[in-house]
Order: C-alpha cells, then structure tokens, then sequence
C-alpha cells in the first residue's frame, strides 16, 4: 500500500467518525490537490435532509468552490466506502484524475463491484482507481454504525 494513499485514507477515515458522531452512516471523503488535502466532507443526509449529502459529494463541491471551476482535474478523491452511481457519476463529470476507496460494497459499488462508471469507456471521462485501501477499519465502522442501529429502539414517526 502506497504510504500517500494510507494517509489520505486515515484522513478520510476521521471524516467518517465525524459522521458516526453525528449518527450519520460513517463514510469521509478528503480531496487531494498537489499532495495536500483540498476540501473534506462526511454523510451529511440525515442532519442536512438532502438525500445527495454524500460524503463525496460534499468534498466534490467543496473542492469546486474553493477552486473557482466544477473542473477537477489534477484532484484525487479518498473515500471510505467504495462510491455509489451518483457520487462515481459526480467523480466522472468533475473530471477527477484518481479514486480512491477503502471497503468495496458488493451491493452498490459503482467503482467495480456492481457497476464501473468511473472507468465506463461509453463516458467521455474515466479516472484511475485503487480499491481496498485500509478496507478492515473502513468497513468496521459501517458494521460497527449498523450493529448499533439494529440494537437502539425504533423511533416513532
């Protein structure tokens, strides 16, 4: 495992305990931009009431503002769960160089698992990708948030 993908992971990893903090499903994301974090997010769904809170998503818009263009080139992108279609669609519109990922999710993956369309050769952009970076601690942390949902008591609505 590269040492620089292993950092920026940890990195991301602290977003996503952000969102466990915040009972939010824990995935982070940091942008990378010549070898320093750019812009960070973490889940935001349930505080912000937007179903496109996505970690990625977040970090995405933060990393466009911040440079004055939707166009992301020369950027990386760390998450800790490989991405779902819209956040990898997001990625491919962004014109990201490179996604990186930790846990693969065999149910959703769009980065290789169950769809591929940040590399789909029909789209006018692909990005390099590395899958499985710090996966065990990434992927502990979902299964530790959703274990604790399943034992909390139901809310009524």
């Amino acid at each position: 495992m590269d040492a620089m993908d292993r950092k920026f992971m940890e990195e991301a990893l602290r977003e996503a305990e952000k969102a466990f903090a915040l009972d939010e499903v824990p995935i982070g994301a940091v942008v990378v931009y010549q070898g320093a974090i750019y812009a960070r997010g973490h889940n935001q769904r349930e505080s912000m009431g937007d179903p496109t809170a996505h970690a990625e998503i977040l970090a995405l818009r933060a990393a466009a503002a911040r440079r004055g263009s939707w166009r992301l080139h020369g950027m990386t992108l760390y998450v800790t769960l490989e991405p779902c279609p819209m956040c990898a669609g997001a990625m491919v519109n962004a014109r990201l160089d490179r996604l990186v990922f930790g846990a693969f999710d065999p149910k959703g993956g769009a980065a290789g698992s169950v769809l591929d369309i940040v590399n789909d050769h029909r789209l006018n952009h692909r990005l390099a990708v590395t899958g499985g970076v710090l996966a065990e601690p990434a992927g502990r942390l979902l299964t530790d948030f959703f274990r604790r949902k399943r034992q909390l008591p139901k809310k009524e609505t």
